[in-house]
């Protein structure tokens, strides 16, 4: 019986978590109540307390619940050793559209403003992104050591620009702001096609 009640728990706390993400990604965190994310849950507020603590507590265990996801899906696809750089970098700009579609970048980027004034929020969200810097600057040592010295830039720096381009990037899109002179989606993958070109010499070398 106890483990039927575990399970239980951790099916509520999932249903929850589903429902505060459709519930964030429809109305913006400045509108989110737990009103709307138990009704569109179908339970009672009292287990948004019971399992969260608050509201805050439950939009940060959505990011973090998302984001590990996510970084886990990313570290599979880096860590295939059968993909060239270029070829992860490309996906990369895929998985892109699935977390545009799937509501993640929007919950970041909310948490990342919310984050400005709040330092509880500031925390989580500097530490779910810091795995994905941790991935780019790892990919970035990858592609150094088969193709040479980024010089004067270490991995590290490529890979506080890379994220900072990808953040950028998705700021733009929530904004509308991807048009004609603004093609932030096409200069990804461009980077991603002058990879595959370096790639290439380094093969015909």
């Amino acid at each position: 019986m106890a483990r039927v009640t575990a399970e239980r728990v951790l099916q509520t706390k999932r249903e929850l978590l589903d429902a505060a993400r459709l519930v964030l990604t429809r109305d913006g965190l400045a509108n989110l109540s737990t009103r709307a994310v138990a009704q569109a849950a179908g339970t009672q507020m009292s287990q948004i307390q019971y399992h969260f603590g608050s509201k805050e507590g439950m939009i940060l265990a959505l990011f973090e619940d998302m984001n590990l996801r996510l970084v886990h899906r990313q570290r599979e696809t880096f860590e295939d050793p059968s993909l060239s750089v270029s070829q992860k970098w490309l996906l990369a700009c895929d998985y892109l559209e699935e977390d545009l579609a799937s509501g993640y970048v929007q919950v970041l980027h909310e948490l990342i403003a919310a984050g400005w004034s709040n330092p509880r929020v500031a925390e989580v969200v500097r530490a779910g992104l810091s795995h994905w810097h941790n991935l780019i600057a790892r990919l970035a040592r990858e592609f150094q050591d088969r193709h040479g010295s980024f010089s004067p830039f270490s991995p590290t720096e490529v890979a506080a620009l890379v994220s900072s381009a990808f953040i950028g990037t998705e700021a733009f899109i929530l904004l509308g702001q991807e048009e004609k002179d603004h093609p932030v989606r096409t200069a990804l993958r461009r980077i991603g096609e002058v990879m595959a070109a370096i790639e290439d010499r380094s093969k015909e070398g």
